[in-house]
């Protein structure tokens, strides 16, 4: 049995709890859970939430680095040699196109414009230098190997008065244009004189002007 305050407080307490109706018990007893909560709630501690779950996904492997399925079937002795004549054909090409290591470099590429802007006397250099040998045979009448001789002196005064024509117009160019350019002009006064002296059509690269253009 209690006495003093503390059981009239004890008491006082009690009326008011008889007071209160069932529906407030059960309201009071009932604690709301979230959305975020419920499915948190709704599994066992020892649940071990998946990256779907979480919302990330495994990225699939690319298929460039896969080995294929089948390995290929080997060619034949005909489509072998064919893919070689088709490669050789690309090759050779891309080199009439565009042309080798040496052909690179704005240097370069002015000496073949000045070079394929005019006609030249070396593209009939080794026409007559043919004629020239024929000519020039000991069985040939002495008129025919006269006329061989001076065919073949002025062909030689040709290409070298044409030449020089072809240098000193390279060398102005390069200088106005290529101020500091370290390109020998003696390798690039060569590398034209050659191409001067080549048929037109067998020039690689290939011509980017033609005849009678500004340069």
């Amino acid at each position: 049995m209690c006495t003093g305050r503390g059981c009239l407080a004890t008491l006082a307490h009690v009326p008011s709890l008889f007071r209160r109706k069932p529906t407030d018990l059960v309201k009071d007893s009932v604690t709301p859970v979230t959305t975020d909560e419920a499915p948190a709630a709704a599994q066992s501690r020892g649940h071990t939430p998946s990256k779907k779950d979480l919302g990330r996904t495994t990225p699939k492997r690319p298929t460039a680095g896969r080995r294929p399925a089948a390995p290929a079937r080997p060619l034949t002795k005909e489509e072998a040699r064919e893919q070689r004549r088709l490669a050789r054909a690309e090759s050779a090409a891309e080199f009439r196109r565009e042309g080798g290591p040496r052909d690179r470099g704005p240097e370069r590429l002015l000496a073949r414009n000045v070079v394929d802007s005019r006609r030249t006397v070396g593209t009939w250099f080794f026409g007559g230098a043919l004629i020239v040998l024929v000519g020039s045979n000991q069985a040939m009448p002495p008129i025919v190997r006269l006329l061989s001789n001076v065919l073949w002196g002025a062909l030689a005064l040709g290409v070298v008065i044409d030449s020089v024509l072809i240098s000193r117009k390279i060398k102005k160019l390069v200088r106005e244009r290529y101020p500091k350019s370290t390109e020998r002009l003696g390798s690039l006064y060569f590398y034209a004189i050659m191409r001067s002296i080549t048929f037109r059509k067998m020039r690689a690269p290939a011509p980017r002007v033609n005849i009678g253009d500004k340069i």
